[in-house]
């Protein structure tokens, strides 16, 4: 026998009562996950990048694969065994993975969505280059310059202080 039947028989206005109480619980549970921007997979690989740590390395620690770290590092929502395993291969506190929010640049760019031929639009934006071999002649060219004038410039040096030299007794 569940608690709810246990309600239900004892009264009906009281079953209905906790039935409401249960729904603006959950709702407001599922509020406060949605206002929370989290997600384990991409906390654990924030974590692991500020550590320094490669996929490979992660999953030598724990035992596991690569190819799992990758899909462990995918998913929103983890276990709370596998995040307290995470934790402990990464030495941190598994509240960290729990509770670290994602940063606002990184939701808008996963929440695009690039259709066929979408690209288009910026590849004259990206490809905006100059042609390389007239940028490597430009350079060529300004470095040339700047070692012209630090000859010059050593020239001057060297006149002055042969006048130097020529004015002491």
């Amino acid at each position: 026998m569940q608690f709810s039947d246990i309600i239900i028989r004892i009264s009906p206005k009281v079953a209905i009562f906790v039935l409401q109480l249960r729904k603006q619980t959950t709702k407001m549970e599922t509020k406060e996950r949605t206002l929370k921007n989290t997600h384990h997979g991409h906390a654990i690989k924030r974590i692991r990048h500020t550590l320094g740590i490669k996929q490979e390395v992660l999953a030598d620690m724990m035992g596991t694969t690569q190819a799992r770290i990758s899909n462990y590092e995918q998913k929103k929502e983890l276990e709370d065994e596998m995040i307290n395993r995470f934790a402990k291969a990464l030495n941190v506190v598994p509240e960290l993975i729990r509770e670290l929010e994602e940063d606002p640049v990184t939701v808008i760019i996963e929440n695009n969505t690039f259709e066929k031929g979408s690209g288009a639009a910026y590849y004259n934006v990206i490809n905006n280059n100059p042609d390389p071999v007239d940028r490597f002649i430009e350079l060529s060219n300004e470095k040339t310059a700047l070692y012209e004038r630090m000859l010059e410039l050593e020239k001057e040096k060297n006149a002055l202080l042969e006048q130097l030299l020529k004015e002491r007794p």
